[in-house]
């Protein structure tokens, strides 16, 4: 059996990562914020996400498969009823929404069966909701 190594992709000629660019892909978010770090280290806790705390005022997050990146905004209102809603898959959506809970957030709608699935909706610090899913 032949090894192959696995390199990272480098991004292209315009300085973007080729993860980022798929057509139709969702690949960036701004999500409202009251209190920055607080809402970066929700993320981080409730879906894995990984945070770029280089710039305090300005922290950036890319979920786990580069596909997806984006930052916090202040000053913007957050999402607190749904209009367009997120659905982010979990490994555990009950666990989820008990760190959720345990770092500011709320239950609107507790975990519940939709076919094969389990789903939530909670709401992060700053009152966006969101939803959580998994298999």
């Amino acid at each position: 059996m032949q090894t192959q190594n696995v390199q990272k992709p480098q991004a292209n000629q315009q300085g973007v990562d080729p993860h980022l660019t798929r057509n139709g892909g969702l690949s960036y978010l701004e999500i409202p914020a009251t209190d920055l770090a607080r809402s970066a280290s929700f993320y981080e806790s409730v879906l894995g996400w990984q945070i770029d705390r280089g710039d305090k005022d300005h922290p950036k997050f890319m979920d786990q498969t580069g596909h997806l990146l984006g930052r916090w905004i202040k000053g913007r209102a957050a999402a607190r009823e749904p209009g367009l809603l997120p659905y982010i898959y979990v490994d555990r959506v009950e666990a989820a929404v008990k760190r959720a809970i345990a770092l500011g957030g709320e239950i609107v709608k507790s975990p519940y069966p939709e076919g094969n699935l389990t789903v939530a909706t909670i709401r992060d610090p700053a009152g966006n909701v969101i939803g959580l899913w998994q298999m």
